[in-house]
């Protein structure tokens, strides 16, 4: 029987769309919840992605990208 206090997966992460510098657009970046919403915002977000990003880069021998903004991804 599956437990009646176990978080859904949409409350513990918030979705980001990243724009890159070259014009590239990820969307649905997912970065903690409990990272993002205190006294900076989304502010850590951006570190967050970043560090995703140079791993990225790191795995896949490519230079990381440089992020130009974030948004929070909107529900349709």
């Amino acid at each position: 029987m599956a437990s009646k206090n176990k978080k859904s997966s949409e409350s513990e992460f918030v979705l980001f769309d990243v724009v890159y510098e070259d014009g590239a657009i990820r969307s649905n970046r997912r970065v903690p919840a409990s990272a993002v919403g205190g006294l900076d915002g989304d502010a850590p977000a951006k570190a967050i992605i970043e560090a995703q990003d140079r791993d990225i880069a790191v795995q896949s021998g490519q230079p990381p990208r440089v992020i130009k903004s974030i948004k929070r991804s909107g529900k349709k």
